[in-house]
């Protein structure tokens, strides 16, 4: 069957330049933006209740940019004001280059790994001697703290924020062609929305081997899936696939 509209589990892209607008009109197809997950914040009165002072850290670990978002919005709320000599240590340059939303980076202490969490800790274990602060989800990735512990460094995690499942009530008698998700969240949320999905002639494209343990644990059939040696992302695989369907059309 051809492809001719898709629905992708993601906020729209903000870039005009993005991917799936190249996608979109080399291929002739719908594509739709739809988050099935969003971040709430958690309140000053819950960190307390986590027993955490800001003042008990020398150091802050970020994995994300919404780790950067919640940790600052909860110092504003304590109004605990952060030191000049407070370090951070991100995950990644896209974490780092959002972190200067709310500090003068050439001023501060900042530490980037490349891209994974592993990649950062040698330069954690180099501060061994520092107090650190995981501002983080209620859905942590096991490695994480696994990571950290093993590292032997003195260290707390604290829920600033969590995933919630979106309310995709409207979309009841919709139909797409093609799904895609980019976490098992998504698929969680699918189906807390939607307790009788049935997948029928509806393709699933995925992103990443815990999101294809997710889909077929419920019983559904990955169509898609990236990262491949081939297709490296999302919107290659889809392009793929869309070529050998959409044959003669």
């Amino acid at each position: 069957m051809k492809v001719k509209t898709i629905l992708v589990s993601q906020p729209e892209p903000k870039i005009e330049n993005s991917p799936y607008f190249d996608l979109q009109e080399k291929k002739k197809v719908k594509i739709d933006f739809r988050p099935f997950i969003h971040v709430e914040g958690v309140s000053a009165k819950e960190i307390r209740h986590q027993k955490i002072d800001l003042n008990n850290y020398t150091a802050i670990i970020l994995t994300s940019r919404n780790a950067v978002d919640h940790f600052f919005r909860i110092a504003e709320e304590m109004r605990f004001k952060v030191p000049d000599s407070m370090k951070y240590f991100c995950q990644s340059e896209a974490v780092a280059y959002y972190l200067q939303k709310y500090v003068v980076y050439r001023k501060r202490k900042i530490y980037v790994g490349k891209r994974t969490f592993a990649e950062l800790s040698p330069l954690i274990k180099k501060y061994k001697d520092e107090k650190f602060l995981l501002p983080n989800t209620d859905k942590v990735k096991p490695a994480v703290p696994e990571t950290l512990d093993a590292l032997g460094v003195n260290w707390k995690q604290a829920t600033f924020y969590k995933t919630v499942v979106s309310d995709l009530s409207d979309l009841a008698n919709v139909y797409y062609d093609v799904l895609v998700f980019f976490s098992p969240s998504g698929i969680e949320s699918l189906f807390q929305n939607f307790p009788d999905f049935k997948q029928n002639d509806t393709r699933i494209a995925v992103f990443g081997n815990t999101t294809i343990k997710a889909v077929e644990e419920k019983g559904l059939r990955v169509d898609i899936s990236a990262p491949t040696p081939e297709t490296p992302s999302m919107t290659m695989a889809l392009e793929k696939y869309i070529e050998k369907v959409n044959k003669g059309k």
